[in-house]
């Protein structure tokens, strides 16, 4: 290759020549890199040498550096004192990167006003010998440390040169294919090229007015070589070889969350994923980033360019990632945060829209508007809607920002879709909480009737196992109506319900309490001898509480279909059924006072007055509970939902 170039600039032509040494630049480029990390990887190994060491074999393969020893550098690397090592080949490592520089710089005349000869020669000559490939910590922080504030050294060097490479690898394209700028491509490039901005540019309209994946494309010995713009950071870098079939991706982050992401989005491809390796950085956002490498072998030509347009259409999901999941972690939990962007990832919305539609502000806005300044600051909108509920929501949001974007469409339509589609959920909500409210009432009414039988043959012989028949099943519903109570206090949490519904569905548990406290007590009649004398006082109360529990259904029941604007039947027999329960309560009252006077004049055995006293109290008490349920109903449909 250095022959082929020296003929080239002998013979003047020069428009030959720079793309062939922007070539050579950017493969030393990798190799540079590769360098640069197998000396912090021997560092580090060093100061840890009880973890697994990496051989970085992949790394040194995909760059083109052939010597296999450089495999077991790392393994080999040792501790020879404070703050020093003996890395094997420190020394021929050291000459490779400074040779390397050397040809990154050939292309390049002042590097864009970066003085990048001048800064070359002075790090050169301050570069260490690494005699017997010692090295110290320091040694190797003025090669490899990024931190400007620090001083120049040969890493930043890298960095800018590897800037103004690009930019003259764009002036130099010889061709355009479908957006990518190429140049000193093969016949056999191009289908793979296409392949690739096909996917970008499918999914490229996603990223709306952001800055970023622009791609080149050029040959580098015996494989095309892909480079796409995805970011701002240094570090945030894709390049894509292509050898025959074998596609590999070198991909590196400071983001860890970010990348893993990148690879969960390849699951329906057998990419193989090296294993993800941490680097120090501190000119970095937390001092580190993360590199790894994908590898891919197509077994067919179809199936290769497919998996490079599916690549391609992947990288507008990593524009301002970072910034979407923040967003997003303020609504929902961290884990539920990635999984909706990869959700959205997957369906080809992404979160670009949502975030210049506004972010989580827009949803704070509908929140406000729905719900008219009850939400607590601080408060997520999962423990508002419930997790479930506003994972399907953010999921809307997310489709409907980037099809409304897309189609250009004014922000203040997309914040009426987003507030339209908060109000069914409220609205859902609601309703779920008379389901659950509904389903309770109908549980009431099964322990109501079954006392009540229970009444009518208490007097039969062989009662008792009857009795006790109903008081299990009476126990087991009361636990089903306690488990239903629990549910709809949360419900009426997340459908923005006010304290009022939590206090109706706290009486309603009241009134299944009490029932089933009086199926109890009438297993404690006296059994084995005489049969009680039948009561229809206490049987006729029993009956009144059955009445009562169906006139709350049927208020229940009602209330769902009452509205402002709504059919006056529905408010009819809204308030009818409640003031038949009003009027029951007060025939309770009676039958109870009635029951008591008798038991005064007649009872004479003890136990069967304890037992007819408590029970009788048990239902009173429910018969009151089912009344203050009832109004309170009233007052939460007259005083909330009709002036709503």
């Amino acid at each position: 290759m250095t022959e082929k170039l020296h003929i080239i600039s002998s013979l003047g032509e020069q428009g030959i020549l720079l793309p062939a040494l922007v070539n050579a630049a950017l493969a030393a480029n990798d190799r540079a890199k590769y360098y640069f990390t197998l000396l912090q990887a021997g560092a580090a190994h060093a100061e840890h040498p009880e973890r697994p060491a990496t051989d970085l074999r992949h790394e040194r393969l995909s760059c083109g550096v052939a010597d296999e020893a450089w495999d077991t550098a790392v393994a080999k690397s040792a501790k020879v004192g404070e703050g020093r090592y003996r890395i094997p080949g420190a020394r021929r490592a050291i000459a490779a990167i400074l040779e390397d520089v050397e040809v990154m710089l050939r292309p390049l005349s002042d590097g864009g006003g970066l003085e990048l000869g001048p800064r070359f020669m002075r790090l050169k000559s301050d570069a260490p010998s690494a005699g017997d490939d010692l090295l110290a910590s320091t040694d190797i922080d003025t090669l490899t440390a990024a931190s400007r504030s620090r001083g120049d050294t040969l890493h930043l060097l890298v960095m800018d040169a590897h800037k103004a490479l690009n930019s003259v690898q764009k002036d130099i394209a010889s061709e355009n294919i479908d957006g990518a700028s190429a140049y000193s491509l093969e016949a056999s490039d191009r289908p793979r090229v296409r392949a690739f901005m096909r996917g970008v540019r499918r999914t490229a309209p996603l990223k709306f007015d952001h800055p970023g994946l622009a791609t080149t494309a050029t040959r580098d010995r015996n494989r095309l070589v892909l480079q796409n713009d995805i970011g701002t950071t240094d570090a945030h870098v894709l390049v894509v070889h292509v050898e025959d079939r074998r596609v590999t991706l070198t991909y590196t982050d400071v983001h860890l969350q970010r990348l893993l992401f990148f690879q969960g989005l390849f699951k329906r491809y057998d990419v193989d994923w090296e294993d993800t390796r941490s680097r120090r950085d501190d000119a970095l956002e937390d001092g580190v980033y993360h590199l790894s490498v994908g590898v891919f072998t197509a077994s067919s030509e179809a199936e290769l360019d497919d998996y490079l347009a599916f690549l391609g259409s992947r990288l507008v999901y990593l524009i301002d990632w970072n910034r979407a999941r923040k967003r997003l972690r303020a609504l929902v939990s961290k884990g539920e945060a990635v999984a909706l962007l990869t959700w959205a990832a997957e369906h080809d919305h992404g979160h670009m829209a949502f975030l210049k539609a506004g972010g989580e502000q827009l949803i704070y806005d509908a929140l406000d508007f729905a719900v008219k300044g009850q939400v607590r600051f601080g408060e997520r909108l999962d423990e508002i809607l419930g997790s479930k509920e506003a994972t399907e929501y953010l999921r809307f949001v997310l489709k409907a920002c980037a099809e409304s974007l897309v189609r250009n469409e004014p922000e203040a339509f997309i914040q009426d879709v987003v507030r339209a589609e908060l109000f069914n959920y409220f609205r859902t909500g609601q309703q779920l909480v008379y389901d659950l409210a509904g389903e309770h009432a109908a549980l009431v009414v099964e322990i109501a009737s079954g006392i009540r039988d229970s009444l009518m043959r208490m007097h039969d012989a062989g009662a008792d196992a009857l009795l006790k028949r109903n008081a299990q099943r009476a126990k087991e519903w009361e636990r089903r109506a306690d488990e239903l109570v629990n549910r709809a206090r949360a419900a009426g949490k997340h459908a923005g319900s006010s304290e009022a519904f939590r206090a109706i569905v706290e009486a309603a548990d009241d009134v299944a309490d009490e029932l089933e406290e009086a199926a109890f007590h009438l297993t404690l009649l006296p059994s084995g001898g005489p049969a009680p004398a039948p009561r229809p006082d206490l049987q006729a109360l029993g009956a009144l509480l059955v009445q009562a529990t169906q006139e709350y259904v049927k208020i229940v029941e009602t209330a769902r279909h009452v509205r402002r604007g709504g059919a006056r039947e529905d408010m009819q027999d809204f308030l009818d059924a409640t003031h038949r329960v009003m009027a029951l309560e007060h025939e309770t009252d009676d039958a109870q006072r009635g029951i008591e006077t008798a038991l005064a004049e007649d009872a004479t055995d003890f136990r069967v007055l304890h037992v007819i006293n408590e029970t009788t109290r048990n239902l009173e008490h429910a018969a009151d509970a089912i009344m203050h349920c009832s109004l309170r109903m009233r007052d939460y449909v007259l005083g909330q939902v009709m002036v709503a």
